[in-house]
């Protein structure tokens, strides 16, 4: 049995995750926010589920929400093995449009919350000598496309972070890995916030911008309903669970699921690159896990 803790349990990958853990005797920590109003349905779902899930109110966007949730978490749960950072939310429009606040907010959610989860958890972590962090990034994180400008960046931030975390925790036995899902039938698009835009700013741009932003909406929806295309959430909970199940220290760094774009070959080609890049900064000990 491992202990898990799943952030963003209130819908798609996270709702999934927590059942399918728990399912399998692993002790889960189901992790969202607003549990008690907005989310109390899902979370009484999860309870019924399983004996071998708790839930726990917590918000990413909160210091003070997340310190709370994580002393409940070691308290009754010790160390975790895991901890899959999956809160997210995308932001589409045009990246002008967007103002400084909604940039920040996005970046606050997707970025900032996970470093606010691994601040509270790491320290029993690496205390325990061993360890694994799933960040849920995006194939976003390895390109750009019109109207995800926002998303995009705080993707390839996750993307950063999380590789130079796993040079700094390889020598304390935690791996950090990144799981980049490329699009997916889930409430992350239904409920994708656009810039405010009070300014009027997109009705300035040419108007094939316009038509193509609604081109691409609907692609997705199409996408979204073909049965050809993969794009069922529980590959990505198939991904995690092999991801936990991997031998300490063999597991990839990213791993792709679903339509891709591209994004493995790229993966592949950068991978080529990282043992020479330690190499020539003299960081040899960062680069492979300890596991003893």
């Amino acid at each position: 049995m491992k202990t898990i803790v799943i952030t963003g349990c209130s819908t798609g990958f996270g709702f999934q995750a927590a059942q399918v853990f728990a399912n399998r005797g692993d002790q889960v920590f189901a992790t969202m926010r607003n549990v008690d109003g907005k989310n109390s349905e899902p979370a009484a779902k999860l309870r019924e589920a399983s004996p071998n899930i708790t839930v726990v109110e917590l918000d990413v966007l909160s210091d003070a929400s997340v310190e709370a949730a994580s002393a409940v978490i070691l308290e009754k749960g010790g160390a975790p093995d895991v901890v899959i950072n999956n809160a997210g939310q995308m932001y589409v429009g045009l990246a002008e449009a967007f103002t400084a606040d909604e940039l920040t907010r996005q970046l606050d959610i997707n970025v900032v919350g996970i470093h606010r989860v691994n601040r509270g958890l790491l320290p029993a972590m690496r205390k325990a000598g061993q360890g694994l962090i799933i960040n849920v990034s995006s194939i976003a994180g390895r390109f750009g496309a019109p109207f995800f400008s926002v998303y995009h960046a705080s993707k390839w931030a996750v993307e950063g972070y999380s590789l130079g975390m796993r040079r700094e925790l390889a020598t304390s036995g935690v791996d950090v890995v990144v799981v980049e899902p490329g699009p997916f039938s889930t409430e992350l698009f239904g409920q994708s916030p656009s810039p405010k835009d009070d300014e009027g700013r997109a009705d300035s741009y040419p108007e094939v911008v316009a038509q193509t932003f609604e081109g691409m909406g609907k692609a997705f929806e199409g996408m979204f309903m073909d049965p050809e295309v993969p794009t069922d959430p529980i590959d990505v909970v198939n991904t995690f669970v092999a991801l936990v199940d991997g031998e300490a220290g063999t597991r990839p760094f990213r791993s792709v699921v679903g339509v891709d774009l591209g994004v493995r070959a790229r993966n592949d080609a950068d991978e080529a690159h990282d043992a020479p890049f330690l190499e020539a900064m003299g960081l040899t000990d960062f680069a492979k896990l300890k596991t003893d």
